[in-house]
């Protein structure tokens, strides 16, 4: 990425890394985006767009449970390199949680699958297709958590 970053990002975005166990994890859940047409195809961490007078956490569950049909239970944020979280453009940030659910992730119209991405082997993980602004918050949950 090559732009200047601003104070303040206008749209700020919200994923989460859903782990298969909190305490000893061996993978997490990525989805394949259905659109729009130019991220057709390319995997990211659930999440969306943080609502005006919502917290970013009460963003995160809620955007779950519509992409998703899942409850989650929220741990730690991975720090991005802004007060935002990670640069995906000029205009926006996403921060980034792991997070556990007990229920079975249900493909909705947002995505077109979900797979669960096993953390021992980080170059399985970094050859799938991210969305580009997503891989160094991808990279920084591996160094956080990978085996």
């Amino acid at each position: 990425m090559t732009f200047v970053l601003p104070a303040r990002f206008r749209t700020q975005v919200v994923g989460v890394a859903l782990l298969d166990d909190a305490q000893h994890p061996t993978a997490f859940l990525a989805a394949q985006r259905a659109y729009p047409e130019d991220l057709r195809g390319l995997w990211e961490f659930p999440g969306g767009k943080q609502e005006p007078g919502e917290s970013a956490e009460d963003a995160l569950v809620r955007e779950c449970a519509e992409e998703l049909s899942v409850r989650v239970e929220l741990l730690d944020e991975i720090p991005g390199p802004h007060p935002q979280g990670w640069p995906l453009s000029e205009k926006a940030a996403m921060r980034v949680w792991t997070g556990t659910t007990a229920d079975t992730p249900v493909v909705g119209a947002d995505h077109l699958a979900v797979r669960w991405v096993p953390l021992h082997d980080p170059d399985t993980v970094l050859a799938l297709p991210w969305i580009p602004a997503d891989v160094p918050s991808v990279r920084a949950l591996l160094e956080r958590i990978a085996p």
